[in-house]
């Protein structure tokens, strides 16, 4: 750097103090790792390595009503979301961890960004354009969430995007090479995380493709909106008159039933835990697949979880047509989370908006095919408020 033996030159101290000012300045710039405009504020963090030692950086994204949210590079994944409650108390409101070990260590994908197809793929097969594709089968005998090594076990790249006085996001980039996990294409994603100053977390999906393939991206976080305990007494509304009904092993079988009289019918708000006793055998709890009424394209309300005890509301809007509720019936209480708090069964409920499980081999359900020259498009927005 030859500004300083310049600006030494015949100023005597005076020449070293404007030096060192400007150098702090200088420095300064370089390490900034974080910006604030009109109350939105974004701060950049290294979260620890990977044990290749690929460094992962996290994001605090912050409006001025006290929301935060955190995300990071690996797995594009959703650390924590705090938000305030009816009395103003902040609690974390979904489950993860505080540091990046536990994450590479293994997860039931806490707010991980799933795909490339999210949801399952019955016998870890399917065919497009007359050719079958093999996947891994690392669910019983079904695909799951992507294979062995699917999106949220990814280092993506990242970009903070110019903050505004109305919201603060990131941008996450991965490029999945043709034949990863068995699926054809050559496919580029972005998911964007944008918070906003009305306390709107929003998601956006974009993907494109050199070959013709298949897509279903989500984000499975796990929700409680009272910040720990039980989520079975919080009211949920969904927005679906029918489900797709799941064999055993929880692939569609290709009907659409309606849930009027069932113990899946959640379209007048009721207590998670009401009716779950029906659907405990086998799968221990609710983890299934909503036909919704908006029926996609659109952005719609999906669903409206209320916790009673904070006064917490949390709607789901989407431009999907479908939606997984999942209410972690298979935590155990072993996994330990930020602050060291432990999960239980049902400590935690998710919300996964989708295209329907299985579509690749189900005619009749939307389309999640993706071809080259289209640009898949789809948004998720989760809104916080108080009762």
């Amino acid at each position: 750097m030859k500004i300083v033996p310049l600006l030494f030159r015949g100023r005597g101290w005076d020449g070293v103090v404007i030096a060192l000012v400007l150098l702090l300045a200088l420095v300064g710039c370089a390490t900034t790792d974080s910006r604030t405009t009109n109350g939105m504020t974004l701060k950049q963090e290294t979260f620890g390595k990977t044990p290749d030692g690929t460094p992962v950086l996290r994001y605090t994204l912050t409006n001025s009503r006290g929301m935060t949210v955190k995300v990071m590079e690996y797995g594009a994944i959703l650390t924590e979301v705090w938000v305030p409650d009816d009395k103003g108390a902040i609690t974390n409101v979904v489950l993860g961890f505080d540091n990046l070990d536990q994450y590479v260590k293994g997860h039931p994908f806490f707010g991980a960004t799933t795909g490339r197809f999210a949801n399952r793929i019955a016998d870890g097969k399917f065919t497009l354009d007359g050719k079958e594709y093999t996947l891994a089968k690392n669910n019983g005998p079904n695909h799951l969430h992507g294979g062995l090594k699917g999106f949220d076990k990814k280092v993506w790249k990242s970009r903070p995007l110019p903050a505004t006085d109305r919201e603060v996001g990131v941008e996450f980039s991965y490029v999945s090479p043709d034949g990863e996990e068995g699926y054809p294409g050559t496919m580029t994603v972005i998911v964007t995380y944008t918070l906003t100053a009305d306390n709107e977390l929003r998601i956006d999906y974009q993907a494109t493709t050199d070959k013709a393939t298949v897509v279903n991206l989500t984000n499975h976080s796990y929700f409680n909106l009272a910040g720990g305990g039980s989520i079975l007494d919080t009211l949920l509304m969904i927005d679906a008159d029918r489900y797709t009904v799941p064999d055993a092993t929880l692939i569609p079988t290709g009907e659409l039933v309606p849930v009027k009289g069932t113990s899946l019918d959640f379209r007048v708000p009721k207590p998670i835990g009401r009716d779950i006793a029906a659907v405990m055998e086998g799968t221990k709890g609710y983890d299934h697949n909503y036909v919704l009424n908006s029926g996609g394209g659109a952005p719609a309300l999906c669903a409206r979880a209320t916790d009673p005890r904070s006064g917490r509301v949390m709607e789901v809007w989407t431009t999907e047509p479908g939606v997984q509720l999942y209410c972690g019936n298979h935590l155990n209480g072993s996994v330990k989370g930020v602050g060291g708090v432990s999960y239980p069964q049902h400590s935690g409920f998710c919300l996964e908006t989708q295209h329907f499980p299985d579509s690749p081999n189900k005619p009749g359900f939307p389309s999640c095919v993706l071809r080259p020259g289209q640009t898949l498009k789809s948004t998720t927005a989760f809104k916080f408020s108080t009762k």
